[in-house]
């Protein structure tokens, strides 16, 4: 009687690390990478990075070291992603989507069928920031014991490629989820549709009296928890734009522009 055969595991995360600061956690990252088979490492401007010192503690990597991409900052490392989630420890003051490691996981798969998916980490000393966390759809905590809660990155990056594996291989989803219409939409198009509204409410005064930081980042996570597909997102963006058009075909200067805004159609 033969054993069965493993199951093949389903579309597999990135993963990203923002600033890394030790050779060895790296290290430990991409062998964890390699353990539950992630689908490649972004590196983001890292401040060691030394790709012989990283097989010979991380052994029998060399084809993962190999593929590992520097990025110049976290918008450019999750530019053709459709779904990231980032690990963060520390409460918010602005309401964001807050997922556990096991939930995360399911939600990364699903969104994985759809096109490349990431999770995101950040420095070993102080995490990600306000403005690195705003990329992400969703953010992660692991939850640990309240008299020692610090946790080291490949700790954290253990465990949530355990998770994803565990949802990759159907340990926690019997079945497959229903794959969606229409192409969710990536990054870099939810960020002009960003870019457009925040132009769109500067020309009509409406950060008067608001934190327009504060406002936007409310908006990411509307936009995050719609799951917008490509299309749903353009639309939303024609609609920033129309409001500047419209005022144009009116004779009707803005009130204002973003503070240093410098606006490139793409």
């Amino acid at each position: 009687m033969t054993a069965p055969s493993a199951p093949e595991p389903g579309p597999a995360p990135i993963l990203v690390l923002v600033a890394p600061q030790d050779i060895v956690n790296i290290a430990s990252a991409v062998r964890l990478a390699k353990n539950f088979g992630l689908s490649g490492i972004r590196l983001v401007n890292p401040e060691v990075f030394d790709p012989w010192r990283i097989e010979g503690i991380a052994h029998n990597t060399a084809d993962l070291v190999a593929r590992i991409e520097i990025c110049g900052s976290l918008s450019e490392a999750l530019r053709d992603t459709v779904y990231s989630v980032a690990l963060t420890a520390r409460g918010r003051a602005a309401k964001r989507t807050y997922l556990e490691p096991r939930e995360a996981a399911t939600e990364i798969v699903a969104h994985a069928e759809a096109g490349p998916v990431a999770m995101v980490f950040g420095r070993e000393d102080k995490g990600l920031t306000n403005d690195e966390l705003d990329f992400c759809r969703a953010l992660v905590s692991i939850p640990t014991s309240a008299e020692y809660t610090s946790m080291n990155l490949a700790q954290a990056v253990g465990i949530m490629s355990y998770e994803t594996w565990r949802v990759r291989i159907g340990a926690d989803i019997p079945t497959k989820t229903p794959r969606r219409r229409a192409a969710p939409a990536a990054a870099d198009q939810i960020e002009w549709l960003f870019t457009d509204w925040t132009r769109a409410l500067w020309a009509i005064d409406f950060f008067k009296t608001r934190r327009h930081d504060h406002v936007m980042r409310s908006f990411r996570e509307i936009v995050f928890r719609a799951g917008l597909d490509g299309r749903e997102a353009a639309l939303l963006r024609a609609m920033g734009i129309e409001v500047r058009r419209y005022l144009e075909r009116k004779g009707v200067a803005p009130a204002g522009e973003p503070p240093g805004a410098h606006v490139d159609e793409p």
